[in-house]
């Protein structure tokens, strides 16, 4: 959740036999005890929108962020949902900004469902509270931490977060991969598991669905990875989670390899004052056409056409 998506579009429906591999998947989640697929929607400016219950309460309005670290919830979530606060010193939420730092205060909620109030995830993973989220979402679902050792995959063109068994379903390396697909490995960063993946170059990037951007990157990453900055056009300032604001200018278009994978005419901006250290970010804009496996038992992901 690096930062608000400027520009989005809506998840597309899927075909008929779209549906039918859905449902297939609702009758393998059911068999094997998973939790089943649900559904998400793309709203220009708030992301990857899913209906959620804590602690039975709800439906909230979720954004579902693989680059946050935690689940997030509103103070009015956290109230309504009765969920009870940590005693710990409170835990300080940055963006790319590095300004406007806010409190967050850790939380222990009992259940935490998706889709429907039925739909229960195993593991919640670390769960904050804050009174500063974007506006029209209650709360910040990361996947990571909500399915545990769950797989999960995000399809992002039928819009469907589903969960597997990384026990009985790993991913592998060395199958048999179409040219537009890749696994790659699943990088961690220090303590957290947010998803980091190594580009062709030696830089790190976070897949990141809380984030509007194609590809985004500091003046330096950019001249790592070979893009040449340029001025580019300023596209106005864009929200980070802190609340701070940081300017964006739309460059030419970038082709990365990551893996396998090319990934050519990315839309790519250039964040000149992003704070120091600043992960290249991979988001929607990038990630819209595929599907996005992640394998936390063996740390892989797996991404391919949609």
């Amino acid at each position: 959740m690096c930062a608000q998506s400027p520009v989005a579009a809506k998840a597309s429906v899927g075909s008929g036999k779209a549906n039918a591999v859905t449902v297939a998947k609702r009758k393998n989640s059911a068999v094997a005890g998973l939790p089943r697929v649900v559904r998400f929607r793309e709203e220009e400016g708030r992301g990857l929108l899913v209906s959620a219950w804590v602690n039975g309460a709800g439906p909230f309005t979720f954004a579902i962020d693989t680059g946050a670290g935690a689940t997030i919830l509103s103070r009015r979530v956290a109230d309504q949902a009765q969920v009870s606060v940590n005693d710990k010193r409170p835990m300080m939420i940055g963006g790319l900004s590095g300004t406007g730092a806010v409190a967050s205060y850790e939380a222990i909620v009992r259940s935490l469902a998706l889709g429907d109030e039925q739909n229960l995830l195993s593991s919640n993973g670390l769960v904050l509270i804050t009174d500063r989220l974007a506006p029209g979402v209650d709360g910040v679902l990361d996947p990571v931490g909500a399915y545990g050792l769950l797989g999960f995959e995000i399809n992002m063109v039928h819009g469907e977060l589903t969960a597997f068994d990384a026990r009985l379903t790993p991913l592998r390396r060395g199958i048999n991969l179409p040219a537009d697909g890749t696994i790659v490995s699943w990088l961690m960063d220090g303590q957290s598991r947010r998803p980091f993946v190594m580009l062709e170059g030696g830089r790190r990037a976070l897949l990141d669905t809380g984030s509007g951007f194609g590809l985004a990157v500091t003046a330096d990453a950019a001249r790592s990875l070979g893009i040449v900055p340029g001025n580019g056009r300023r596209r106005g300032d864009v929200r980070d989670l802190a609340g701070g604001s940081i300017p964006a200018h739309r460059i030419a278009p970038a082709t990365i390899r990551l893996g396998a994978l090319v990934l050519r005419g990315i839309p790519t901006d250039l964040l000149p004052s992003a704070r120091a250290g600043s992960p290249v970010l991979l988001g929607r804009d990038a990630l819209r056409p595929f599907r996005l496996s992640f394998d936390p038992i063996n740390r892989l992901i797996k991404i391919m056409p949609g």
